[in-house]
């Protein structure tokens, strides 16, 4: 286990400022603790994203033949409740724990293994509820190791390398998402396996990065008291005293709004605008997803080193948002499945630019940083998923009134995502 500095955590500094305090320059963390934490993420994606994109289905369709539909609706819905209220209480528990391995590595390891157990349930239940339960347990687990992971940007690397370290973070979930998906093919003929083979391989990426975690350690006396109150709060921060994460937040979530409306309504889309028979659909969407998934790892690590190099965020944030909006734009009057790639290959670059960079600046105007990372990340991470079960409920009244017009829902979302754009631009702390 790499040694932690005491003087660094007796002060409750990072590793890494309190080396550069030492030397009176920035001390960079290095490529071994770069791939390590890379790997610790995309295990995450690997074991959460594949029962979202077909392992929960298939579960349901086993269980509940009948109500497939209502069933898997209801199970993705309160399992997005759980990481919504999950990811900010774990981040603000993280910020506050006193233990011996330090803030982050104990929620690591609990989280890994909690999405096991939780994925196990899953690959056993008998019924919707216990599939439901094990859901839930895996959404809350998963997120309070999501919710250590994000804050090891803020607490271990150097503001000049974080555009470098997000893009290479967000190389992780498209790579996790293929990966995980090629291995429930693979796995096929066996349900445990489907689940518990991401599983193992994210709980041993998530201990090899807490070996090798420099991690702070937080003094009993440099807690706080953590009551109904606090928990209640933990779920927003004053836009008024804090404008720059506030305009952050609220470009987050924009961009979020458009790309949910992308993926819900995706296979309708190539159903009812392009005409594809429902029978094609899946393998189409595997092709989109590939060509977007490689344009935003190609983009991510990209987009961060060059951010890092001009010593630059808001204007690849918003140049990066107006590009998704005009491929939105792109995907709204496709005629045909080829022109409809070329929108989503822009949509994957201009991700990748805008995740990597945005995920950099976030942790310059992220509030109290250093007491409260992981608890205001949690907040920050709201916007995320919040658009995953808002647009959904929106979505239906636009088509209502569109004459079930999906041209005019995806340009509606494009019109979401050029505000994402506009609402970096007030952000005043970082250049």
């Amino acid at each position: 286990m790499i040694e932690d500095n005491a003087e660094a955590v007796s002060y409750g500094l990072p590793l890494a400022q309190a080396n550069a305090a030492a030397a009176g320059g920035v001390r960079r963390v290095g490529w071994l603790f770069i791939a390590l934490y890379g790997m610790a993420y995309t295990g995450l994606w690997m074991a959460l994203l594949p029962p979202i994109l077909m392992g929960l289905a298939m579960r349901v369709r086993e269980l509940a033949p009948a109500h497939a539909t209502g069933s898997l609706s209801l199970v993705v819905g309160v399992g997005a409740l759980m990481a919504l209220l999950g990811n900010p209480l774990f981040g603000r528990l993280s910020d506050r724990t006193t233990s011996r391995l330090g803030m982050r590595r104990p929620w690591l390891i609990v989280g890994a293994l909690g999405g096991a157990v939780g994925l196990a349930i899953i690959a056993t239940a008998a019924s919707v509820a216990q599939l439901l339960l094990g859901w839930c347990v895996t959404q809350l687990a998963y997120n309070a190791e999501l919710a250590a992971l994000a804050a090891i940007l803020a607490d271990q690397v150097p503001a000049p390398q974080r555009g470098t370290v997000s893009g290479i973070v967000g190389i992780s979930l498209p790579v996790g998402m293929i990966g995980g998906t090629y291995l429930v093919q693979a796995l096929a003929n066996s349900t445990l396996a489907i689940f518990l083979a991401p599983a193992g391989l994210a709980l041993a990426a998530a201990f090899v990065l807490t070996w090798a975690l420099p991690d702070r350690r937080l003094a009993a006396t440099q807690s706080w008291r953590y009551g109904w109150r606090e928990l209640l709060g933990g779920y927003w921060i004053n836009p008024l005293r804090f404008p720059d994460f506030a305009w952050t937040w609220g470009s987050r979530f924009l961009l979020f709004a458009g790309i949910a409306v992308l993926l819900t309504y995706q296979g309708f889309y190539l159903i009812h605008q392009l005409g594809c028979a429902p029978a094609e659909v899946p393998h189409r969407i595997f092709l989109s997803t590939l060509v977007q998934s490689s344009a935003v790892a190609i983009f991510s690590a990209a987009g961060g080193g060059w951010s890092d190099a001009v010593g630059r965020r808001k204007v690849f944030v918003s140049g990066a948002a107006l590009v998704y909006a005009l491929a939105m734009l792109v995907i709204a009057f496709a005629t045909t499945y080829p022109w409809f790639l070329a929108g989503m290959a822009i949509t994957g670059a201009a991700q990748g630019v805008y995740l990597a960079v945005d995920g950099a600046l976030v942790t310059e105007v992220l509030p109290e940083r250093e007491t409260h990372a992981a608890g205001n990340l949690g907040v920050f991470n709201i916007a995320n998923v919040m658009p995953q079960s808002l647009m959904p409920a929106i979505a239906p009244g636009i088509l209502l009134a569109s004459g079930d017009s999906y041209t005019v829902l995806f340009a509606v979302a494009a019109i979401l995502v050029a505000l994402s754009a506009w609402a970096i631009l007030p952000v005043r702390g970082v250049r």
